[in-house]
């Protein structure tokens, strides 16, 4: 893959870059968020791995300004602030995953493969519940016939639920679909993306399909 590196330590940008490229991934390390954020906008990336705390412009709003150009790109968040706050944050500015200081890079190839394989599948299935549509070839999502923009884990995390009509699917599940095993399953990742897409699919419409099952997970379905 071609990978680009965000990180301000050079120490930890030459362990990271060292241990990828022996994973025969092509690294360009960037030193400056501004610098960085160009270069994930113009160019074309296959991962972006982000630190947060940042020289010219922070993390977080270079994660915010690189998912309104590339809603498709995977960002992994990897930095020292690891309250839940600090990832909720992360994840509300499009990350996709977050990976905290100090780590073992054997998890850091496990995130960054689990972020890269779990991708929407391309064999053409449609799905249709009430009046929202999901087509997995050309990944678009529209509900009463207006199109939904999703990022690349929404429009995941969606396919999964519609691909589970009417079955309650517990956060452990989904976190093993969307994120792959490895996801850190002790925070409230999974509640965040389902918030995103009530705003996104059910919000302004007196029906909605995405529902809390109390203690056990999450159902998509019509109500009688």
């Amino acid at each position: 893959m071609n990978i680009l590196l965000i990180e301000d330590e050079p120490e930890v940008a030459n362990f990271i870059k060292t241990g990828l490229e022996e994973q025969e991934h092509r690294v360009t390390v960037l030193h400056d968020g501004k610098a960085g954020q160009a270069a994930a906008i113009e160019k074309d990336f296959d991962l972006l791995i982000l630190d947060i705390i940042l020289p010219g412009q922070s993390g977080l709003e270079v994660c915010k300004n690189v998912r309104m150009h590339k809603k498709d790109m995977p960002i992994l968040m990897l930095t020292a602030l690891g309250t839940v706050s600090d990832k909720v944050k992360g994840l509300e500015n499009g990350a996709d995953d977050y990976i905290t200081k100090p780590f073992h890079f054997d998890e850091l190839l496990a995130r960054i493969k689990a972020l890269t394989r779990r991708q929407p599948n391309s064999s053409g299935k449609t799905y249709i519940i009430a009046d929202l549509e999901l087509n997995s070839a050309n990944k678009t999502v529209h509900r009463s016939g207006k199109e939904i923009s999703l990022t690349a884990k929404e429009f995941i995390l969606l396919e999964v639920l519609m691909a589970n009509c009417n079955k309650v699917l517990s956060r452990k599940y989904i976190a093993e679909q969307v994120w792959g095993i490895n996801f850190d399953r002790g925070t409230n990742h999974i509640d965040v993306y389902i918030n995103y897409l009530r705003a996104k699919v059910d919000k302004n419409h007196s029906k909605k399909l995405i529902h809390t099952v109390i203690g056990m997970g999450y159902v998509l379905k019509e109500q009688v």
